[in-house]
């Protein structure tokens, strides 16, 4: 008998209720299934990646890790050498297109700016450092409108997305740029949160969140990942339409170019960083 290749599994990205979470588990449960009957071998285990972006940045570099989904932006700055993508997602929320998705620029509905120019001199939350969702795709679009490389009063740093929503809707922050797959859940999960926001723009589209695997992971077994994939979201509707995703398809490091291209046009404005 052959010995078990032991892989570990982690969707974390969209987490952003109990309820999803068991639906990535869910999926990742139904691929590891789906995966063992190709490959009689192969174990797949959900595991726990660990709070905070520096535990992320470790466990997508795992020679162990068969399936996780990152941003874009961590991807084209040094973590495509460590990974093999399976694919990209194609969400059916307002805000993507095929396999692209955008950011919604919101802000508060009861007194907030009408327009992204009328935004200057407010304070912009913004949920890491690391998003291309949440930090890259505002400054790319906030970019044509600073002066002397600066924009906002001041950058409110608040660790993801929901922070972000519950800045602007509390008054913390004015403004905020948020991935249109997380907000859809979170008019779902939290419409407390969304209620009282009204949108002002929608960032330049670029290719969702891709699902990856690690270098060590052959071509044929990230190819059947892939697969797999595609299998479980055609046989279960169900899972299907609560995790708004219809298809996964190819996709390679090059389609996330416009990433790198969108950080290099607001540089080239003299706007390097969200400010």
């Amino acid at each position: 008998m052959a010995k078990p290749e032991r892989w570990v599994a982690a969707l974390p990205m969209y987490n952003v209720s109990a309820s999803l979470r068991d639906d990535w588990l869910a999926l990742i449960d139904r691929v590891g299934q789906a995966l063992a009957r190709e490959r009689e071998s192969v174990i797949l285990s959900a595991v726990d990646p660990g709070d905070g972006p520096d535990a992320l940045h470790a466990f997508w570099r795992r020679d162990d890790m068969l399936l996780s989904q990152t941003c874009g932006y961590p991807l084209v700055n040094g973590l495509a050498q460590h990974v093999r993508l399976i694919g990209t997602p194609r969400f059916t929320v307002p805000g993507c297109h095929r396999k692209t998705y955008r950011s919604a620029i919101v802000v508060r509905a009861s007194d907030g700016p009408g327009t992204l120019e009328a935004c200057r001199g407010a304070r912009a939350a913004c949920n890491g450092p690391d998003s291309h969702s949440g930090m890259n795709a505002l400054r790319h679009a906030v970019a044509p409108l600073a002066a002397g490389g600066r924009f906002f009063a001041d950058i409110v740093s608040t660790g993801s997305h929901l922070g972000s929503l519950a800045a602007v809707e509390s008054g913390e922050a004015d403004v905020a740029a948020i991935d249109c797959v997380t907000l859809a859940f979170a008019a779902e999960s939290y419409p407390h949160l969304v209620a009282g926001l009204r949108q002002i723009g929608f960032t330049r589209a670029v290719p969702g969140l891709p699902f990856v695997a690690s270098r060590r992971a052959g071509s044929p077994l990230v190819g059947q990942v892939r697969e797999c994939l595609r299998e479980v979201l055609r046989e279960d509707p169900g899972l299907r339409s609560r995790l708004r995703m219809e298809a996964v398809v190819r996709s390679t490091a090059a389609d996330y170019f416009p990433i790198v291209a969108m950080a290099q046009e607001a540089r080239l404005r003299g706007y390097g960083e969200l400010a």
